[in-house]
């Protein structure tokens, strides 16, 4: 989820170039099946109206109705975000393609207008994307591709809640409504793994606080759990990113970044069943495969868990009051850009706290 194409909308007047550029076929695509999106989508109220709707689908339309209605309350820019549905008639919306050298955590980025650099390229056609997969392989990259079920334009379109969206965890579809409005709320360009480890803590602190509201204790605490959870799992990837960089800074011969990165596979693969496994309440740890260490996965899965800890901290700061911890936190970050988004907040947090 959080997937940024904002640069979809660039995708009108290209004409010929069609044929002498793959980012412009690449943009021309995005555009048009976005195009398609929203000409399918139909007002939400259409679809509660609608007595072909079946009632599983009602009652998850309604609950993102209810969502919207205090996203508001919390000061969220949910503009015109989720009030209509497109059902995009498969289960895969896009696949995400990553890419890393094999000696260094050191993504490989995209470049778009508005949103600056990510570290990572949607695509709606699977064989372009399988295509860009295996030419970053060729080069000697680390890959990953992975799907998408959600993204947001930043408010540049009316972004309609998509069937590949619609959990049928009714915290978990609340969590991801609440995730996709923070991205409208606070982004910071060229800043992907604070803009997404930032929504991730305010969908799922903004979903128990909603369920709380509700009187659904059980999905409120099921909320905090999994964000108690992911704070876990930040901890593990914070430590194991810290046991790789010094590896890599060794500038191991071939042979031996391949060993090195399959014993640091093994280990983390062990820690986290022995040690981390035990302690997390809502994910559960099964069999994991023994696999080397790849730089790409690794890259991916630290975008939404970047110093989570932090953002947990300036929520106390702020009384735990959601919305007072996102109002100081847009101030905070008015005009940064890139890296310096984690500096100004890691600034912040070292002040003392303001006494009362």
């Amino acid at each position: 989820m959080g997937i940024l194409i904002a640069a979809v909308a660039l995708f009108v007047g290209y004409g010929t170039a069609w044929l002498a550029s793959g980012e412009v076929r690449y943009l021309s695509r995005a555009g048009a099946e976005q195009a398609q999106i929203l000409a399918a989508s139909r007002p939400l109220e259409e679809i509660l109206a609608d007595p072909a709707t079946d009632e599983a689908t009602r009652g998850l339309v309604s609950l993102v109705r209810e969502v919207r209605a205090w996203a508001d309350t919390l000061g969220f820019d949910a503009g015109e975000t989720y009030t209509s549905y497109t059902d995009v008639g498969r289960d895969t919306l896009l696949l995400v393609v990553s890419a890393s050298p094999p000696d260094c955590l050191c993504p490989h980025t995209w470049k778009y207008p508005i949103v600056g650099r990510v570290p990572y390229k949607g695509f709606f056609d699977p064989a372009m994307a399988r295509r860009e997969e295996e030419r970053l392989a060729a080069k000697g990259y680390d890959t990953w591709l992975r799907p998408a079920g959600a993204y947001s334009t930043l408010g540049w379109f009316n972004d309609p809640l998509l069937s590949t969206a619609m959990s049928r965890d009714s915290m978990e579809l609340a969590a991801t409504v609440f995730h996709e409005m923070a991205h409208n709320t606070l982004y910071v360009k060229s800043a992907t793994p604070f803009n997404e480890s930032f929504a991730l803590y305010a969908g799922y602190r903004a979903a128990e606080a909603f369920f709380q509201a509700r009187g659904d204790t059980v999905a409120a605490r099921r909320a905090a759990e999994r964000w108690a959870d992911e704070q876990l799992l930040g901890a593990f990837y914070t430590e194991l990113v810290a046991r790789l960089e010094a590896f890599y800074a060794t500038r191991p011969a071939p042979a031996v970044l391949d060993s090195g990165r399959v014993a640091l596979g093994s280990w983390s693969r062990q820690w986290l069943v022995d040690s981390v496994g035990p302690r997390l309440r809502g994910y559960r740890v099964g069999a994991l495969p023994d696999r080397p260490v790849n730089n790409a996965r690794l890259i991916a899965a630290r975008l939404y868990r970047t110093h989570l800890d932090w953002f947990e901290t300036w929520h106390q700061r702020h009384e735990g009051d959601l919305r007072k911890a996102v109002a100081a936190l847009a101030e905070l970050l008015g005009g940064g850009e890139g890296e310096e988004a984690f500096r100004r907040l890691e600034a912040a947090l070292a002040e003392a706290p303001a006494t009362r």
